[in-house]
């Protein structure tokens, strides 16, 4: 499997935003098809991800700086360690530090993690309870 760039993401995802894109979604259920993604590709602002460029700051509750990392290249995303008024968002978990500092000069939208997770569509995988009724 080829992965999909951020380039080719956000163009993908501009069509089907488009007028032309949502015919063709419309039609496709039409015939009984609903194309759906497993993971969120936009912002709760209806924004693509892709091409958007993100900052980790601080300690993250439940997740790691380099698998946060890895979401949001999976994404389509960009991660940069520093904050400038090129960034799009700044994820601060505990003990931000200057980049949230940078973040709140500049007018950066900061996300708690839990708001992160929601944006890139991250469910933590829950193991099912077994129970013996389940079990046959």
């Amino acid at each position: 499997v080829t992965p999909v760039g951020p380039v080719a993401a956000a163009s993908l995802l501009n069509y089907f935003d488009s007028p032309v894109g949502t015919a063709v979604l419309k039609r496709l259920r039409k015939l009984g098809l609903n194309p759906k993604s497993d993971r969120a590709t936009t912002l709760a602002d209806g924004s693509a991800i892709a091409g958007k460029t993100f900052v980790l700051t601080g300690t993250l509750p439940t997740i790691s700086r380099d698998d946060a990392s890895r979401l949001i290249r999976k994404a389509g995303g960009k991660i940069t360690g520093s904050v400038s008024k090129e960034t799009d968002f700044v994820v601060a978990g505990e003990s931000p530090g200057s980049k949230f500092d940078k973040a709140r000069e500049l007018g950066v939208r900061i996300l708690s993690e839990k708001e992160f997770m929601k944006i890139i569509g991250y469910h933590p995988e829950k193991k099912p309870e077994a129970k013996q009724g389940h079990l046959f």
